[in-house]
């Protein structure tokens, strides 16, 4: 069986976030432990494991993501990277439909290589600051919000970029603090330079210190900063080592995710389900 990695929110190899990407086929997933196993082994921010339904249904793939140690309810760069494979290998040549633990997602490809994803808005809703959360962090919280129970963060505002551009969580005792992890954000200094504001996602509750690009964390920034900025189309720069821009369109209950995605690797997965 094929393997592909794929970078996703990005034009260029070895930047964005990298996704496992596995097309599996027949019409149902392997044991949950084995797939579990096989995203320990690839080792990225998450796996994606997909396959075909029947035509004719309200989805054409079903799709799971697992992080190397648990499975999450919705991840933005992997279904980047898995509507990216069907593209390019002639698999889909129109918008594909993708059924998920948080519901029906879609993905829509673009004449220059790019991908919009159509995904569930996040439900704000602003909390007191949590005792601790700001030692944790290493920054005082300008603001804290909940992000519904498909993301699980806490959506934290920071003074300034360069502020969320300088941290260095305590990540055990970040754990503490939400199901999944904190998404630290900040207006960007210089909108000239491309980008609205900028982000850093810590998710060290599904074993990732720091994700690279995080596509499902948009559907919760996108809100966010649409109702500060005035305006529901804006760009997010992630601003961690690899870095990667999205594109974020606030539709109502809907934000779309707009990215490239370039395959680095493309493989042979030499063991059986």
């Amino acid at each position: 069986m094929r393997i592909r990695i794929v970078d996703a929110f990005t034009d260029r190899p070895f930047s964005g976030n990298p996704a496992g990407v596995l097309l599996l086929e027949g019409g149902a997933f392997p044991a949950a432990e084995r797939l579990q196993e096989i995203a320990a082994e690839v080792n990225l921010s998450e796996t994606a494991f997909a396959h075909p339904l029947p035509p004719g249904g309200a989805a054409d793939w079903a799709l799971r993501w697992f992080t190397p140690v648990a499975e999450v309810d919705m991840c933005g760069h992997a279904t980047l990277a898995t509507a990216h494979v069907l593209h390019t290998t002639g698999l889909a040549t129109g918008p594909v439909r993708f059924t998920a633990r948080c519901g029906i997602l879609s993905a829509t490809a673009h004449p220059d290589g790019s991908l919009t994803l159509d995904f569930p808005t996040a439900p704000l809703s602003e909390e007191p600051v949590p005792y601790g959360l700001a030692d944790a962090l290493g920054a005082d919280p300008v603001s804290v919000h909940a992000t519904g129970e498909h993301i699980g963060d806490l959506l934290v505002e920071l003074r300034d970029e360069a502020t969320v551009r300088a941290l260095a969580p305590d990540f055990a005792a970040l754990a503490a603090h939400s199901r999944r992890g904190v998404i630290a954000t900040a207006a960007a200094e210089d909108p000239a330079r491309g980008y609205d504001y900028v982000s850093r996602g810590f998710f060290p509750g599904v074993g990732i210190d720091e994700d690279p690009v995080t596509g499902s964390a948009h559907t919760a920034l996108a809100p966010f900063w649409s109702a500060r900025l005035g305006r529901d189309d804006l760009t997010g720069l992630q601003a961690s080592a690899r870095s990667g821009l999205v594109r974020t369109a606030l539709r109502g209950e809907r934000t779309l995710l707009t990215g490239a995605a370039v395959t680095v690797i493309d493989g042979e997965l030499l063991t059986t389900f």
